[in-house]
């Protein structure tokens, strides 16, 4: 007794995946002609309503020699997230049909089909489809050498641009995360022709604002450049030669939260007596929430030096997204955009106001931080709305990447193509093409580390900092999964987005280890190489990349292969992550070898190939 169904086959479902609101879909399912199903039905209820459910009929479309097809139309009126599934009648009863995890039709659990339904008029920046992020941990890649003015005095430099981070806390048991390599706004101008030899199109850095920890999430002025970083002349001009070069520059904004040692906050007095924690009559007072002024408020995660503030209260949801606010101020600089950090602790009110405020800037990038499925993420307790056109352009695709550097280093192409698939049938195709896509950030292993490291799980820094540079057969081994992984970064849907570094071969488990100083004139020359391939090929194929239809050919547990397709130009990705060669069956037709080899029908053990098709 079954139903047949498909959500990722247009047959069964038409169009595929996410749809404008308006838009007509056209549902299709098969069932048995021994008369053991009948009146079958398409049930659709937004989020939430599950008792409550639309009821369609599906009526009888064609007699097939072992099935009945039966279709139905829907056309949803506005944006929302929706979900569906199939009733029939089974001798008098009624029988539910459910999506198993790749879509098919089933009879047991009680997983909805999904449906994103977006704002008609949703559209993302074009600048940054088919093109590659680089992410810059700003004191960690280049130091200019240039002089810095009124750098407090309780920071440590580190005495030259190399070396481990300090990990171990002081004599009072804190991690104080104070101490600096010296990485500045002018190094990464100096470092342009560099990343344009990498094919880089947006630089995303990470916190550039005023702030007394070497990772600046602790903001202490959001309108200040952090003065080892430079000045706001330096931002000028490091937009300006980004720009000339085909760049653009989004930045971290941090505004869930400030630093405890901030001119908002000044818990330390560095700000004289003025801010929220010393003077009860502060106009900073109400974004925060004090439970027993001043020395019980409500902090991040639970960290005293990081407290929380009210989006929701007008003075500060002013002060960040009005005309005049801090959005403003830095896009008037020549910012092209901001990735949200925490973006699930920022409410609706406060995330719509962002957006509208870049988009009265034009086409500006508008990233959040989501480690999740961010089309249908609960966050305290309640669905969000990052991708029905009001809010987000796109967000960190943490799933993909994830699901990448584990059939690199695990097997498993079964759950890597499910991972695809379920992102482009509940992202809009707004949203997909303009994905981050990493395989390393600042806030989890880098790649190379995450792919052939010892599994660090319970570790604590001490065992973390002892295998920071990994042995010479774990090295090469790495080196060879990483080349892997980032072919598939590079050539499935999204866009990659390369942790500075990664390309020159650091290593490093999680924070501060992911965070060394770039090696310059040590860096890995074949990964280099390799890095500057993979931007290369998609200069060439930015068009393809962006809007092409992405079509799976081929996986198992070693092998997973795709296409890209636009047109008369179809390319074909394949990558053995096994360590035996196997077969590979090429289409008829001429065809161009881009990267790696194609030789006899056969994939070598740990390699991956890039084939060129045009018609």
């Amino acid at each position: 007794m079954d139903l047949i169904f498909h959500a990722q086959d247009t047959a069964y479902k038409s169009p595929f995946g996410a749809v404008s609101a308006g838009t007509p879909i056209r549902f299709q399912a098969d069932l048995p002609k021994d008369g053991t199903l009948v009146q079958p039905q398409l049930l659709v209820c937004r989020d939430g309503q599950w008792d409550q459910p639309q009821i369609i009929p599906m009526t009888l479309q064609q007699t097939l020699p072992q099935v009945n097809r039966f279709r139905a139309a829907y056309t949803p009126k506005q944006p929302a997230l929706l979900f569906y599934r199939f009733s029939c009648t089974h001798e008098g009863k009624t029988v539910d049909f459910y999506s198993d995890p790749d879509g098919k039709a089933v009879l047991q659990g009680d997983c909805w089909w999904q449906l994103t339904v977006y704002d008609p008029a949703y559209q993302t920046p074009d600048f940054i489809k088919g093109g590659l992020y680089y992410q810059i941990f700003p004191d960690r890649f280049f130091c200019s050498k240039k002089a810095k003015q009124n750098v407090p005095a309780d920071r440590i430099l580190h005495p030259d641009f190399s070396g481990l981070p300090e990990f171990l806390p002081n004599a009072q048991g804190k991690i104080l995360n104070n101490d600096y390599f010296g990485g500045d706004l002018a190094g990464i101008t100096e470092k342009i022709p560099y990343l344009r030899e990498l094919g880089v199109t947006c630089l995303y850095l990470n916190p550039i604002f005023e702030a007394h920890s070497n990772h600046r999430y602790n903001t202490a002025d959001y309108r200040k450049i952090d003065p080892l970083l430079g000045t706001e002349e330096d931002f000028r001009q490091l937009c300006d030669a980004a720009h000339q070069a085909g760049m653009a520059v989004i930045l971290d904004g941090v505004f869930s939260h400030t630093g405890s040692d901030s001119i908002y906050f000044n818990r330390e007095g560095r700000y004289g007596n003025s801010g929220a924690f010393r003077d009860p009559q502060s106009p900073y007072r109400k974004w925060y929430q004090f439970e027993q002024y001043p020395y019980r408020y409500h902090s991040w995660w639970g960290i005293d030096t990081l407290p929380n503030v009210n989006e929701e209260e007008p003075t500060y949801l002013d002060f960040i997204c009005a005309d005049d606010g801090v959005l403003a101020f830095w896009m008037g600089l020549g910012a092209d955009g901001f990735r949200l950090d925490v973006a699930d602790e920022l409410p609706d009110c406060f995330l719509d106001a962002v957006r509208r405020q870049l988009k009265k800037h034009g086409a500006r990038l508008l990233i959040g931080e989501v480690w999740e499925d961010a089309s249908n993420k609960i966050a305290y307790g309640q669905r969000r709305r990052y991708l029905l056109g009001e809010q987000l352009d796109g967000v960190m695709n943490y799933p993909l990447g994830n699901a990448i550097l584990s059939f690199v280093r695990n097997g498993g192409g079964q759950d890597l193509a499910r991972t695809v698939w379920t992102i482009l049938e509940h992202y809009p195709p707004q949203t997909v093409s303009v994905l981050m896509n990493s395989l390393s950030t600042h806030d989890i292993p880098r790649a190379i580390t995450a792919l052939a490291g010892e599994p660090f799980a319970g570790q604590d820094r001490e065992w973390q900092a002892a295998r920071h540079f990994l042995p010479p057969d774990r090295y090469q081994d790495g080196k060879k999964k990483l080349r892997l992984a980032s072919l598939l970064q590079y050539l499935l849907p999204g866009v990659p987005c390369l942790y500075y570094g990664d390309e020159a071969g650091l290593s490093g488990y999680r924070d501060p280890f992911n965070r060394c100083p770039y090696p310059w004139g040590q860096e890995d020359p074949e990964l280099l190489d390799w890095f500057r391939q993979l931007g290369t090929l998609r200069r060439a194929f930015s068009s393809l990349l962006a809007n092409g239809d992405y079509l799976p050919v081929l996986w198992n547990r070693d092998l997973f292969c795709f296409v890209r397709r636009q047109g008369n130009r179809t390319l074909l990705v394949a990558v053995n992550r096994g360590d035996e060669p196997c077969p590979l069956l090429l289409p008829q037709g001429p065809f161009r070898v881009l990267l790696g080899r194609a030789d006899g029908g056969q994939l070598a053990a740990e390699e991956g190939v890039v084939l060129l098709y045009e018609s």
